[in-house]
């Protein structure tokens, strides 16, 4: 995977863009453009098919290209549909859900997951479309260890 990031990038970027892995557990990429800096995410490309990470990659090297302003519109597609990307905007793909150390039960079974603190009353969507104070979670804290998050993040390189 770091050969495909440094070869995109030399393609189709200058040497100042670096690659690199980061601690993301729902995003799949990012394109940091103040540090010049495309990464994906240790957790999410290890899961993620060879095919996938590749189509991630060339989805932030065409927001690099593209540059901050273009976001994810017309610009930004016509660049990445042009380097070869054939994916969308966002990916609907598995997240790192083993590492959420919130977790989230309504009453009638469904479970969520969230990375940070729930702060406020959340009810569950597949029991109701809208907040309903009959369906809110009921969230658990449970313990991450260091040997949780270092079986989840071994990338394919």
């Amino acid at each position: 995977m770091r050969v495909w990031a440094h070869a995109l990038i030399r393609m189709h970027l200058d040497d100042s863009w670096t690659f690199g892995f980061d601690n993301a557990k729902r995003r799949a990429g990012l394109c940091n453009y103040t540090n010049r800096r495309i990464s994906l995410s240790r957790y999410l490309a290890a899961r993620f098919s060879d095919d996938d990470n590749h189509q991630t990659l060339l989805h932030e090297v065409a927001h690099a290209v593209a540059g901050a302003a273009a976001g994810h519109g017309p610009e930004w597609k016509r660049i990445a549909r042009d380097i070869g990307y054939v994916g969308g905007t966002t990916h609907h793909g598995e997240t790192a859900t083993e590492l959420a150390p919130w977790v989230g039960t309504c009453p009638n079974g469904h479970t969520v997951y969230r990375h940070r603190r729930p702060t406020r009353a959340s009810s569950c969507v597949t029991c109701a479309r809208r907040f309903d104070p009959r369906f809110v979670f009921e969230w658990h804290r449970r313990e991450i260890t260091r040997a949780d998050r270092l079986a989840a993040q071994a990338p394919r390189d």
